[in-house]
């Protein structure tokens, strides 16, 4: 899913994201795929935010609210910040966090797991469109999902 939406409240606050309004990229991980997940940016890790709940299939979009999950925000150099959701699914069931508040991350470094048949939810700061399709494949520490201060002209449905 590609979406606008304003962030999870777990997302938001002093060290978190503002009320604004976001564009939301969420990427399905089957069962098939390997779920670890990456930083999508370079920066200091400013909140990590554990909320129990449910294990609905994942690819349903009132997962965000209703699953399991873990919120992390990381703040760039330039002060950018961006979070990024892991959500439990229906055969997940557990989810590891490899990064805490104050680590600095790279920009590809591994900071999660879930596992497996799960989702994660990456919202991006006004002004910064996605650079995937809905229905593309993502590639963990390959895929650009998105350039920050960038809003691509995308157009289409991947196969």
């Amino acid at each position: 899913m590609i979406s606008k939406v304003a962030p999870p409240p777990e997302l938001a606050g002093a060290e978190g994201l503002d009320a604004t309004e976001y564009t939301r990229v969420s990427i399905f991980m089957s069962v098939f795929d390997v779920h670890i997940n990456r930083s999508p940016v370079t920066g200091r890790v400013r909140k990590v935010a554990y909320m129990p709940g449910k294990f609905l299939n994942a690819d349903l979009d009132k997962a965000s609210e209703d699953n399991e999950r873990q919120h992390i925000v990381v703040e760039t150099g330039a002060g950018v910040r961006i979070g990024f959701t892991q959500i439990a699914g229906l055969v997940a069931r557990r989810i590891l966090t490899f990064v805490q508040e104050g680590d600095i991350v790279e920009a590809g470094e591994r900071v999660g797991l879930i596992r497996f048949g799960s989702r994660v939810d990456v919202y991006l700061p006004a002004g910064t469109g996605p650079r995937v399709l809905l229905g593309q494949r993502a590639i963990a520490g390959e895929t650009v999902i998105a350039e920050l201060g960038v809003q691509p002209e995308l157009v289409g449905i991947s196969q």
